[in-house]
């Protein structure tokens, strides 16, 4: 490339280190793939990728009050009776589908 110009971004050291690894195995430069993510970024007018933010934060336990604890408790005790449950493999399928788990 007769032309160039530099990019420069600050980047987790533990992300770079893993990403680049993958990066090799697919014979792909950092260089290269930030040149296809322009491109496709000018060609789509837009992020080629969605970005959202996940339908619903988890919740820990250790993080409720004894009252929201309570309150969740219900909820689950009010699904049951209600029918509404789940085998272990559609939640599987749900967490990995919300989640990424």
């Amino acid at each position: 490339m007769a032309n160039t110009a530099a990019v420069y971004a600050r980047i987790d050291p533990q992300l770079k280190e893993e990403v680049e690894t993958i990066l090799d195995q697919l014979h792909v430069s950092p260089s290269a793939l930030i040149q296809m993510l322009y491109g496709q970024i000018k060609l789509t007018r837009s992020i080629p990728f969605e970005i959202k933010l996940p339908a619903r934060k988890p919740v820990f336990i250790d993080e409720l009050t004894p009252e929201e604890l309570n309150a969740e408790l219900a909820k689950g005790y009010q699904a049951i009776q209600e029918g509404r449950t789940y085998s272990a493999d559609e939640v599987d399928a749900i967490l990995k589908k919300d989640l990424g788990v």
